[in-house]
């Protein structure tokens, strides 16, 4: 990656299997991929689970594997790209692979009156975590020399491993109390995936029949589509698209990212007391709203600065989104359910095609326009998409 004297990048072509490609192109598509495997796979996962009743075993499993891969990011170099694009690869998988059992938990840790509170507690808890880890790991980049460092860049390196044993050392208190499931006494045979899939397909069948369930997929669908892609993006725009000052850009990076954990904070409890007041549809036709003014400001900026105040409303609103969505969806699941992981196993799918779109979309506007701004522009389009079946729910259901 090369810049002018005013940091801005004017070649952002890497070499990868012998071609030339745009570096933020190139990155899109290998978490497309990602999360294409994630959506082929964590539906059947989910029904497995649900009929093996060991959903707590599978988060274990995906927990490990992301870690793991995120220590490995250590030895990332762009002689060996393909090893750091491999890492990559497998974080998005064990990350969001485990996502999708552990929000499956949450209708069974909160009664429905509960569950806006639950998943805003739940958010915050794990940004407060971040924020912790980040704080480590800026302290130790900023002040290198402290710590007997010749630069910036091996302590940088040294924050995916102390990132990755993070991950796996804080997850055992979950571990520890979360039950396995509701075990159904069967024996893990060869039929075992033949079994998860009719309890997919059971459950499948219970999202089509309920009252406003598939609705509410269709809009989160489209406006996750656009929140996850730039959320997944935030810092490649950062890289290559602000003017830092000499050597400042990766603090400023780290720095964005803590303002928008700190923030993301306060904004999945603000979500979860106006939704108790004026209702969980409404709030988020609301954020959708704000994450239009989001975008449209961000095509213009240039600046440190300005690249802070954007991140401290990304933050706002990321939180918001995040936890009033899971909520929500856990509401439209029957009461009298006790197998939840297929149920946010299509939830986790909705999302992760969703990216799959965004981001092969975003590569593909920016592999075009050699902008990641027009990008940014064209996601509005899918948080307009949000708000208009957002208000065909609203007509249809009070939640």
């Amino acid at each position: 990656m090369i810049k002018d004297e005013n940091g801005l990048v004017i070649n952002d072509t890497v070499k990868f299997l012998g071609y030339q490609i745009n570096n933020d192109a190139l990155i899109s598509y290998v978490t497309g991929l990602a999360f294409i495997v994630i959506s082929i796979m964590s539906p059947l996962l989910g029904g497995v689970a649900d009929y093996v009743g060991n959903k707590k075993s599978f988060m274990k499993l995906f927990n490990y594997i992301g870690a793991s891969a995120c220590i490995g990011l250590f030895w990332f170099s762009l002689d060996d790209l393909w090893f750091g694009l491999t890492c990559y690869f497998f974080g998005l998988i064990g990350f969001w692979g485990s996502i999708v059992f552990y929000n499956s938990y949450l209708p069974d840790i909160a009664f429905r009156d509960q569950q806006d509170q639950a998943s805003a507690k739940g958010f915050s808890l794990g940004y407060i975590g971040s924020v912790i880890l980040l704080i480590i790991c800026l302290v130790m980049i900023l002040f290198y020399d402290v710590f007997g460092f010749e630069s910036e860049s091996l302590p940088t390196r040294i924050s995916f491993i102390l990132t990755g044993i993070w991950w796996i050392a804080f997850s055992q208190y979950t571990y520890t109390y979360l039950p396995e499931g509701q075990r159904k006494g069967v024996a893990k045979t060869k039929d075992i995936f033949w079994n998860g899939f009719k309890e997919l397909k059971k459950t499948y069948q219970k999202i089509k029949s309920s009252f406003g369930f598939e609705p509410y997929l269709r809009a989160f669908f489209v406006y996750s589509m656009a929140v996850q892609t730039i959320m997944l993006i935030a810092t490649y725009f950062g890289v290559g698209e602000i003017q830092w000052a000499e050597g400042q850009s990766t603090t400023g990076l780290i720095i964005s990212i803590l303002v928008i954990q700190i923030i993301a904070i306060l904004g999945a409890n603000l979500a979860s007391k106006f939704a108790e007041k004026h209702g969980n549809v409404n709030i988020l036709i609301v954020i959708n709203f704000i994450w239009i003014g989001i975008c449209v400001f961000a095509f213009f900026i240039t600046q440190p600065y300005q690249f802070y105040i954007t991140a401290f409303f990304v933050g706002l609103v990321m939180g918001a989104i995040q936890s009033l969505s899971r909520s929500t969806y856990s509401k439209f699941i029957p009461e009298e359910e006790t197998d939840t992981a297929s149920f946010f196993s299509f939830y986790e799918v909705t999302e992760k095609v969703g990216i799959v779109i965004g981001m092969f979309l975003y590569g593909f506007v920016a592999q075009l326009t050699g902008s990641i701004r027009n990008s940014i522009l064209f996601l509005i389009l899918f948080f307009v998409g949000g708000i208009v079946l957002l208000f065909r729910l609203k007509a249809k259901t009070k939640n």
